[in-house]
């Protein structure tokens, strides 16, 4: 179950403890927009309830990025418009059984049965609505802006701006709690991503992953990030040996091993 945090004028984050997930919800005049949808339909559902006891009005769907934790919901929400990048259609449509196969699998190892067969069960869901860089979502009264930051988290990171509560839902391009993860990311780009982050001049910034955070501390993540690409690249480029790349990182080794990783991977 997830509890609601307001962050905003009729704008919401759905908490959960499971991954530490946050989900969004931006509600207008005559339509509301739902921010990633979890891990499997019954998370979805629960998601979906829960914004039923907000608002009646009819809404459309944002992925901000292709994992399973924030796409494989989405069927809970019936037929409506679901917005994302082309490349997370595409990433979804590529990988999603490998996803729902390797964390299926990971919850059966870690003694959870019953969310394993929630992941195999969740009926993939492709977006229809594609955005390659900018688009405006007029849910009544108030616009919702979609933008493609550039690579960073993965990518075809989407993020959801709301100019007229200064908010900014960043999906996982912005984590609170643990560091970033880097399995998909392009470390060399991501904090050319925040930096259009930034932009927007949000006063509140929602992780994917952790508690809602001002601007101060997306600054401070961003410094992290180029840290360590500059580390990735010192690195790839012979001028340091991996051990002191890792030793020098503001992140702990298992993350910093999948940074230098990524960016021999997508250099």
């Amino acid at each position: 179950m997830g509890r609601w945090i307001e962050v905003g004028d009729r704008a919401w984050v759905r908490r959960h403890a499971e991954l530490d997930l946050s989900l969004g919800l931006v509600v207008g005049d005559r339509a509301c927009l739902v921010i990633d949808t979890g891990a499997h339909e019954a998370q979805g559902a629960e998601f979906a309830a829960a914004i039923r006891e907000l608002t009646g009005l009819p809404w459309s769907v944002v992925l901000t990025h292709s994992h399973f934790d924030h796409s494989f919901g989405t069927a809970a929400f019936g037929e409506c418009p679901v917005w994302a990048h082309p490349a997370c259609r595409a990433d979804l449509a590529e990988t999603g059984e490998a996803q729902r196969s390797v964390w299926a699998e990971r919850y059966r190892e870690q003694g959870r049965p019953q969310e394993a067969e929630r992941i195999a069960a969740a009926r993939l869901v492709l977006p229809g609505r594609l955005v390659g860089g900018t688009a405006d979502i007029d849910l009544g009264g108030r616009l919702v802006r979609l933008a493609h930051p550039g690579p960073g988290h993965s990518g075809h990171d989407l993020v959801a701006h709301v100019p007229d509560s200064a908010l900014l839902f960043a999906g996982d391009l912005v984590e609170q709690g643990a560091p970033p993860s880097f399995g998909d990311a392009f470390p060399s780009a991501w904090p050319a991503a925040l930096d259009q982050v930034l932009g927007y001049g949000a006063r509140t910034v929602v992780p994917g992953h952790g508690e809602p955070v001002d601007t101060a501390f997306v600054e401070r993540q961003r410094a992290e990030l180029a840290e360590v690409a500059e580390l990735c690249r010192a690195a790839g480029a012979g001028e340091i040996a991996v051990a002191e790349a890792l030793a020098r990182s503001p992140y702990p080794e298992d993350f910093t091993r999948e940074a230098l990783g990524r960016a021999a991977a997508t250099a």
